[in-house]
């Protein structure tokens, strides 16, 4: 038997990468046509946060709670965790980000007042995760139907969750970014070890995300 060093990690995956790309096919052909309603949903996220209209804050809060228990359980849970079995105890926490926004629109919804460069970073990765993501697949010679499209797919679901949470201020911001940043990480190793160009995406993602929130903690005036 060989030695356990000598494993690399991707003599652990338990999915080749045809397997990873043919389940997001099936799901977006399951809930089709699903996905103007998350993408309208998405656009209206971008409006709110740039615009001062009343109660976005609880509006933002509110339909993020919701996408976030729809992929946990449509795309995670009855889904992935069919390929995946480590995915079973990933899924509950999309379950506690959801419980954890719902919270926040309880108290009255996130504070959407942050103007400095980490808020319009903020926006980019909302563009990103919104309106980019799904157009990825022919960059990386996949057919459209494995597009990730927000609150249908974990990965832009989270990218642009965390572009509206580095334009909030208030302390439940920083804890509501723990779910979304884990994700992106284990997503963008997952796609590493796949060997797919695009695992630099969430890795990215997650480290820019880090990044603001240290610099706001070491400089907690910054607005």
């Amino acid at each position: 038997m060989s030695e356990w060093w000598t494993y690399r990690p991707e003599d652990f995956l338990l999915f080749s990468p045809r397997v990873y790309w043919r389940m997001f096919e099936l799901h977006n052909a399951a809930f089709w046509p699903l996905h103007f309603a998350t993408l309208a949903a998405g656009l209206a996220i971008i409006l709110l946060v740039l615009w001062p209209l009343p109660r976005r804050g609880l509006w933002v809060a509110l339909i993020l709670a919701a996408l976030w228990g729809f992929v946990g359980w449509a795309f995670l849970w009855s889904r992935y965790a069919t390929i995946n079995w480590a995915i079973v105890y990933v899924a509950p926490t999309f379950g506690v980000q959801a419980l954890l926004l719902a919270i926040a629109a309880a108290r009255g919804g996130l504070a959407m007042d942050r103007r400095d460069i980490g808020a319009w970073l903020g926006v980019l990765l909302m563009a990103i995760g919104i309106v980019a993501y799904p157009l990825l697949p022919p960059l990386f010679e996949r057919p459209w139907r494995s597009a990730e499209v927000f609150g249908i797919a974990p990965d832009p679901t989270a990218i642009a969750t965390l572009g509206a949470l580095l334009m909030a201020s208030g302390r439940l911001a920083p804890l509501l970014s723990v779910v979304p940043l884990l994700w992106l990480l284990l997503s963008g190793l997952t796609l590493r070890t796949m060997g797919d160009p695009q695992a630099w995406l969430p890795l990215l993602t997650a480290g820019t995300a880090i990044a603001v929130l240290a610099l706001r903690r070491l400089i907690p005036a910054a607005k």
